[in-house]
């Protein structure tokens, strides 16, 4: 007869499919003792987990590491979450983690991290809601501890940094029952207030310490505060819900007075060195602007009615100036002129030649006698000589015959 049979593959193949098809299976959590822990050079990690009844081979991928916050070690109690299926080549079955915490945190864990995802999936983490923290705050509200070391940090860091500062602060539980309802009304509160920034937070400590900040009221109360706020939960590795969704998240108390509270002093120094600025641009300014002044002062007097009348008055002057030097050069030109003509026509003046002897004779009418026909005898006469006139008739005229003149031949 003849028998069905199978491969080892197939069989191997067909476990796989039946654990695949395991809902439990695929999302489940276990916890143990970590055994046989290794950490490949690939970044995968190969470990075991034990207890008093039995082994489980799990492996972690270098993929989800990332959510592994500790050094896995030897001994470990820790609480895995992941898959199990078959390794098909070996025709083992194994853990698959994806993620692992310390036991003991576990189920707080697994509470933290499905509420995350709730929040996380409304949009409740998301940037777009984020409001940004007031440079400069006049009151700050902190919804805290009244005691202990947190709301001390916040007091003196902030005082310290602005002694001007108004601090009102809700006295809240932040742990054990009701610290979660405490802390919303704290916010409310103080949101109603009116102040400009609030601080929530409390010291480190384990999770179960700062569970009231992981609780969901307190992220509502949160997200719905119209006042930007900062949460200071823990120490620098711890994180809550809060933390998600307030508006900034500071490591710890101090860190969270320093990013709500400016420097007062250091704002005082900038006002100082940009009063000190605006000094020296100011008398910059001063100096440019005299100096244009001055310069347009020159060129209004330049083109002023009263410097044209001056620059006129003076050209006036110059010219006048020239002109009489012209007309003293021309006129001592002239006198020399008039002196050589006055020489020429000394030579030639009649008067001169009185004074030589010489006479001038005319007729009754003033007619100068230059012919003897001009005058009868008896006609009166006017003899002019050098120092006087000669009155005169003539007593016979005589014409004079020079030879080569006689009429008669």
């Amino acid at each position: 007869m003849t028998r069905k049979a199978y491969t080892v593959g197939q069989v191997n193949s067909y476990i796989k499919n039946m654990f695949t098809q395991d809902f439990m299976l695929n999302h489940i959590y276990v916890k143990g003792e970590v055994s046989n822990c290794k950490y490949h050079t690939s970044g995968h990690i190969y470990f075991s987990l034990k207890d008093e009844t039995g082994t489980l081979s799990c492996v972690m991928f270098a993929g989800n590491r990332k959510g592994l916050s500790f050094r896995m070690q030897e001994g470990q109690k820790v609480l895995v979450l992941g898959s199990v299926s078959v390794y098909e080549r070996d025709g083992k079955y194994q853990l698959y983690a994806r993620e692992i915490v310390l036991d003991g945190e576990g189920l707080l864990y697994q509470r933290f991290l499905a509420l995350k995802r709730e929040l996380e999936e409304m949009g409740m983490f998301d940037a777009c809601y984020k409001q940004p923290i007031p440079r400069y705050i006049r009151r700050l509200g902190v919804v805290t501890a009244p005691t202990g070391a947190a709301v001390q940090d916040i007091r003196n860091i902030s005082l310290r940094r602005n002694p001007y500062l108004q601090i009102i602060l809700y006295p809240a539980l932040v742990q054990g029952e009701g610290a979660a309802g405490s802390i919303a009304r704290g916010i409310r509160m103080l949101d109603e207030l009116g102040v400009d920034t609030i601080i929530v937070g409390r010291g480190g400590g384990s999770i179960e310490d700062l569970w009231a900040f992981n609780e969901e009221i307190v992220a509502r109360a949160i997200f719905e505060c119209r006042t930007p706020i900062i949460s200071a939960v823990g120490h620098e590795t711890d994180t809550t819900i809060a933390d998600y969704a307030a508006d900034l998240r500071a490591p710890t108390p101090s860190a969270a007075a320093e990013l709500a509270v400016a420097d007062i002093r250091l704002l005082l120094d900038q006002i100082l060195e940009c009063h000190r600025q605006l000094n020296r641009l100011l008398m910059d300014r001063i100096v440019r602007m005299n100096q244009r002044a001055q310069q347009y002062r020159q060129a209004l007097l330049h083109v002023s009615p009263v410097n044209q009348i001056r620059e006129k008055r003076q050209m006036a002057s110059d010219a006048q100036d020239r002109l009489e030097l012209m007309m003293h050069h021309v006129l001592e030109q002239k006198k020399g002129e008039l002196k050589l003509y006055a020489g020429k026509l000394d030579g030639l003046s009649p008067v001169k030649r009185f004074s030589q002897g010489f006479s001038y004779t005319a007729d009754r009418e003033g007619h100068a006698v230059t012919d003897v026909h001009q005058v009868k005898e008896n006609d009166p006469l006017l003899i002019y000589v050098s120092n006087g006139t000669i009155r005169a008739r003539a007593e016979e005229v005589q014409e004079r015959i020079y030879p080569g003149n006689d009429k008669t031949e």
